[in-house]
């Protein structure tokens, strides 16, 4: 038999664990924006594993917003982080494992690592054997900085500006480096979208491509690439880290890291190397950068009109973006010779969306004429597009940061 005392203890307990879970925080405290950010995380988890959109990273942070919006909790705070600084000493009084992990893009580190193996799996052979692709990836960065104009003609901060204007980059951890420097108030809305039209490059695109281009354009076919030395391929990496580092030191840390995994892979001497840098040091990366972006999508930093013009500018910054790469090639045109001529169609995949909006350029050529080869022609402006929205990082970084 339970004595009165007993029987009360039992209560209190009862209640105090009640009053501990995260549906009575929700239904008492009326957190219904927790309850839609939840819901927001189920929205995009769906489009992650039904659609397959951006899977790695667009699960990682769903998870992560879901994480950081299940009230009580307390993975993550993100008063920890206020006015875009850490507040070391509170660290000590109850920081999250999610703050921890945080620290990772904060101080700029996982978008860096990733750099690393991206450029471990990056063939900058066709950017090499045709260098006038470096201006038609320099072109497409002009979308980055019409946002930027019309970012800061609506309201928004330079900083905040500068960190929406990276979405037209099409460079997910470029997006997150910049904005995690200038404005980390805006990190998950400006990640979800980033990833969010990545994915939606086959929808994007092709409708620019074709109305900015004729028939007669769309069917051009480009000679044949020259072979690529292997001496030009070890070169090229140290070269650009070299030139591009001194002339803006702050994308040294994109550029040097994307590089340096670019050597890793064409030098042939570090094989070990170059694989862990392409697979486990990638995945445990983007593990943590897509939980921790995530957890930054927490219902005060989200559900507000910023975060829809942030969505609506996103998109607008990769249509100007794409579109400056077809009208930019069209340019080229003017002074090329018959039989030199550029494809307008590889333009657009001077956004960084590697390889996807390579693919796109092959695709849509190929619906005007089966016989005609896009892809490898293509892959020039794409992955200069990588190295050209990781200096106009660096360039936004030098006057903002």
């Amino acid at each position: 038999m339970f004595t009165f005392l007993e029987a009360n203890f039992a209560l209190e307990s009862l209640q105090k664990f009640v009053s501990s879970m995260g549906f009575t925080a929700i239904f008492a405290d009326m957190q219904w924006g927790n309850l839609v950010m939840i819901l927001v995380a189920f929205f995009l988890l769906y489009l992650a594993i039904k659609k397959e959109y951006e899977p790695m990273l667009m699960m990682t942070i769903a998870f992560g917003m879901l994480l950081t919006n299940l009230p009580g909790a307390g993975l993550f705070h993100s008063e920890l982080f206020a006015g875009g600084h850490v507040h070391w000493a509170e660290f000590a009084d109850g920081a999250g494992l999610l703050d921890y992990l945080y620290l990772g893009v904060k101080l700029g580190v996982y978008p860096c690592l990733i750099f690393v193996g991206v450029g471990a799996m990056t063939d900058f052979g066709p950017l090499i054997a045709n260098p006038k692709s470096f201006l038609l990836g320099a072109a497409a960065q002009a979308g980055i900085f019409l946002t930027f104009l019309a970012a800061y003609a609506m309201g928004f901060t330079p900083e905040q500006a500068g960190s929406i204007g990276i979405i037209g980059g099409a460079d997910g951890p470029t997006a997150i480096f910049l904005t995690s420097k200038l404005a980390p108030e805006l990190l998950g809305p400006i990640a979800v979208a980033a990833y969010s039209y990545m994915a939606l490059v086959p929808v994007i695109q092709p409708p620019i491509m074709r109305a900015l281009t004729n028939k007669k354009e769309r069917q051009i076919k480009m000679q044949t690439l020259r072979t690529v030395s292997k001496k030009e391929r070890i070169l090229f990496p140290i070269i650009i880290a070299t030139i591009i580092s001194l002339i803006l030191p702050d994308a040294a840390p994109l550029i040097g890291c994307l590089m340096l995994g670019n050597l890793m892979k064409e030098c042939g001497v570090v094989d070990r190397l170059s694989k862990t840098v392409q697979n486990e040091l990638m995945n445990i990366v983007v593990i943590f950068l897509g939980l921790t972006v995530g957890a930054t999508a927490t219902a005060e930093a989200f559900l507000n009109a910023k975060t829809l013009m942030i969505l609506a500018m996103g998109i607008i910054a990769f249509g100007i973006a794409s579109a400056c790469g077809v009208l930019f090639a069209k340019l080229m045109n003017c002074f090329l010779k018959e039989g030199n001529k550029i494809n307008p169609l590889i333009g657009s995949a001077g956004v960084s969306a590697v390889p996807m909006a390579a693919r796109v350029s092959q695709k849509v050529g190929q619906e005007e004429n089966p016989s005609n080869f896009l892809l490898m022609h293509a892959m020039g402006p794409n992955v200069a597009g990588v190295v050209g929205s990781a200096v106009a990082a660096g360039l936004l970084l030098s006057f903002l940061g």
